[in-house]
């Protein structure tokens, strides 16, 4: 069985913070899923507030998720009673090629009408695309899937919140 690797954009974030109904339920039930859910550094930049609702809220979501490559976030994956395994696409940090290609699906994205290129959103496809067979959570899907069809693939899927 195939578990897909859920990825979360900023308007997932923004819709867990404020406690809406569908985004809470998507998230708790990705409570037992293998792979805990991702967030992209950048993403969380975008939501992070110093005030009190917020911090509490994406503190407490924040424990179920992964930000790659932040020394304090919980592991990717969930321990298993064979032991402690770990995710090579969130343990390997993007390198100077994978930014040019970010950069590049930048500028060939066709984005639905009104909207500007994004390197978060983009790099929330790229991130994505780079789990293979994920599933991003997002209140943009025209967005993210413009940059993955930008990238050239159809193994990610979304969800929208």
């Amino acid at each position: 069985m195939n578990t897909r690797v859920p990825v979360y954009d900023t308007g997932m974030l923004i819709a867990l913070a404020a406690r809406k109904a569908k985004a809470v339920q998507m998230h708790r039930g990705l409570a037992r899923s293998p792979h805990r859910p991702v967030v992209p550094g950048p993403v969380l930049a975008q939501v992070w507030r110093p005030d009190p609702a917020t911090v509490h809220a994406m503190s407490a979501v924040l424990k179920e998720c992964t930000v790659p490559q932040a020394r304090s976030s919980p592991v990717a994956l969930r321990p298993t009673g064979a032991g402690q395994a770990e995710c090579i696409a969130c343990a390997a940090a993007p390198d100077i090629t994978d930014w040019r290609r970010i950069g590049a699906v930048l500028g060939v994205a066709t984005l639905p009408a009104k909207k500007r290129p994004d390197a978060v959103d983009a790099l929330v496809a790229w991130t994505a695309v780079k789990h293979r067979g994920a599933v991003v959570f997002t209140s943009d899907p025209g967005d993210i899937a413009a940059y993955v069809d930008a990238i050239g693939t159809d193994d990610v899927h979304l969800v929208t919140v």
